[in-house]
């Protein structure tokens, strides 16, 4: 899987929200013993969504010269660590890592000091952090043995947090598994030189987590020109060949130590991208001011949006920054601000494949006043194989057990492709079958299917309101001439019920169709009264299934696309369905009693319920 990388200018844009929770890990890599994961958790009174798909890692780089000998002043960590608990929910913040180099000497003072000024983050946001060379003695390796770092930064400090699994037996590494976009991942803090000795207990710790996807930090890992190129340090080249490229699990890695900052992608084992960042900005007005870069996961959208800003100069007001001040609240270059586009489920797919939903049964999606319910799996029609036509004739069972059963029959004189069968199916559908459409404009080929002649939807007036839900998917590419098209509808002309006020009287009285800008419109000629009120929707997306739910509650109609409400829903009232007692019409729309065209592509499990159904209560719920 390739991803792909791009630099974007959006402004500031509002961060996301996310958690933490943790499972138990393996307690031979001194895991300590985990809080349970909840969809919402709270911390120093700020609360945090695990579920929601949008989080944000914080990530926080070299602050040595905020720590340096006489010359120390924490105010500007204090207001970033202060941001992080004030943003927590807004922001959904999951987590923030330190890169090392917290001071400048590493003396028992700076070190001090570094600790106490933690403690405005301590418990209201979990965090790591890492040793760099200027908080330990630089010649050594994680086997130095004590140190004033240790003492502070050492497991002791993260015994308290529900992220914290476990440390290295030398207490210079540790891992924290944090829970957001409703999965765990792991987050490894590296020692700015692991020993051997450090990299077997990291590869215990991968080994004991086999399918979370992982973010490594350490101190030294690459540096770059002043483009923002980035390539492998010496020390990252060994973390690169002893632990980065073998294990899968690792797609981004983070460090410090150098500047300017920069990135890199470079392919592992398993011909899947790593992104390669370098972050530190000391070297910046008032040695970096504590600035941050946050890391936006959006896991539908398939993007990570990274910025970099100074908490401390974006708390002032913007009329009194200095010059430097105003010059450093935010850096916009294309190695600070951009975006990556990252195919989550496909880039795990090796070490955490998606497990895709079983089949719903019919009888778990028929809710109190299901009028009619179809599906194309063998629940509700004899099946064919993948491609094969669907014969005219064939029959799809209403599984509410109220007679609305569809027959199929082709316009025209269409072939055998007009109408065939496939096991595609939307990720959220009850039943994993739908029908393959080909229809379109000239000669008037295409499908559809209908109730019978006595059937009681051909009649039903909806007074007490309804929902009318379908699957469907637009091919890619989307050829030929399909504006206007037909989804749904009921036969019959609105002019034969008394309606006046619409665009003709020949339409009929309520349908589902696609404009030629791929508008979805449902138009419904109410019973009660004589109007013809029109709802619009975004130009919908070929290529990918979306969920359309159409619900009324006896006085207004609302659409649905994807569990999110359309925009143009008309206010005019709408009381019921102006049904003239004729069938119900999957895969086409007439106009004057005729069908014109078919529809163009695939249509799936489709349900109609006698009342105004919630979100959360449709055929794929959405909260």
């Amino acid at each position: 899987m390739s991803t792909t990388e791009q630099h974007e200018n959006p402004g500031r844009r509002t961060v996301l929200r996310a958690a933490v929770a943790g499972s138990v890990a393996a307690a031979a890599t001194g895991a300590v013993a985990a809080v349970p994961a909840q969809a919402a958790e709270v911390s120093g009174g700020r609360r945090f969504d695990t579920d929601s798909p949008r989080f944000t890692l914080a990530v926080l780089p070299d602050t040595q010269y905020l720590f340096d000998a006489d010359s120390t002043d924490p105010a500007p960590l204090r207001e970033t660590f202060r941001y992080l608990v004030a943003d927590r929910s807004e922001a959904n913040i999951a987590f923030m890592t330190h890169l090392g180099d917290v001071t400048e000497h590493g003396t028992e003072d700076e070190i001090r000091r570094a600790a106490q000024t933690f403690r405005t983050l301590h418990g209201k946001v979990p965090y790591s952090v890492l040793a760099g060379n200027h908080d330990i003695a630089s010649s050594t390796d994680d086997q130095r043995g004590d140190s004033a770092y240790l003492r502070e930064f050492g497991p002791g400090r993260y015994a308290s947090m529900p992220t914290f699994k476990g440390a290295s037996p030398d207490g210079y590494n540790s891992y924290h598994v944090v829970r957001a976009a409703g999965r765990d991942w792991l987050v490894l803090a590296l020692d700015w030189r692991i020993s051997d000795k450090g990299t077997v207990w990291a590869q215990g710790v991968l080994d004991a987590h086999p399918t979370l996807p992982a973010v490594l930090t350490t101190h030294d890992l690459a540096f770059a020109d002043g483009e923002g190129s980035a390539r492998l340090s010496g020390n990252g080249q060994r973390l690169w060949d002893g632990l980065i490229r073998g294990n899968d699990q690792i797609f981004l890695a983070l460090g410090g130590h150098y500047w300017p900052p920069g990135r890199t992608v470079l392919r592992n084992d398993a011909d899947n991208d790593v992104h390669i960042h370098i972050t530190n900005y000391q070297d910046r007005y008032y040695g970096g001011a504590g600035m941050i870069r946050t890391y936006g996961f959006d896991v539908v959208r398939g993007v990570i949006d990274v910025e970099t800003f100074a908490p401390w100069f974006l708390s002032r007001d913007p009329a009194r920054r200095t010059p430097l001040e105003a010059e450093t609240v935010e850096l916009t270059g294309a190695a600070d601000r951009f975006s990556l586009s990252i195919d989550f489920d496909d880039r795990f797919r090796g070490f955490s494949p998606v497990v895709p939903p079983k089949p719903r049964p019919a009888s778990a999606v028929m809710p109190r006043g299901t009028v009619a319910y179809w599906r194309f799996d063998a629940s509700g029609m004899t099946t064919a194989p993948d491609g094969g036509p669907v014969a005219d004739g064939s029959v799809v069972r209403d599984l509410s057990g109220h007679g609305n059963d569809l027959t199929v029959g082709r316009l025209h004189s269409s072939g055998p492709e007009a109408l065939t069968w496939s096991p595609d199916h939307h990720p959220g559908q009850p039943a994993h079958a739908s029908l393959r459409f080909d229809g379109g404009k000239g000669p008037d080929r295409g499908a559809v299917l209908r109730t019978g002649r006595r059937a009681p939807l051909n009649s039903e007036k909806f007074l007490r309101g309804y929902t009318i839900e379908t699957f469907v998917r637009l091919p890619e590419p989307f050829e030929g001439d399909h504006s206007w098209m037909g989804i749904l509808s009921w036969e019959g002309r609105n002019g034969d019920a008394g309606k006046t006020t619409g665009w003709s009287p020949l339409e009929p009285t309520c349908s589902l169709n696609l404009s030629p800008e791929r508008f979805l419109q449902f138009v419904v000629y109410p019973h009660r009264q004589d109007a013809d009120p029109t709802s619009w929707s975004h130009a919908v997306p070929v290529g990918r299934w979306m969920h359309v739910a159409v619900v009324n509650d006896g006085r207004r109609t609302v659409v649905y696309v994807d569990g999110s409400k359309i925009a143009r829903n008309p206010t005019a009232p709408s009381t019921g369905i102006a049904t003239l007692g004729k069938p119900f019409v999957l895969g086409a729309t007439q106009f004057d009693g005729e069908f014109g065209q078919g529809f163009y592509g695939w249509i799936g499990d489709t349900r109609i319920v006698d009342r105004p159904l919630r979100t959360r209560d449709f055929l794929t719920p959405f909260d």
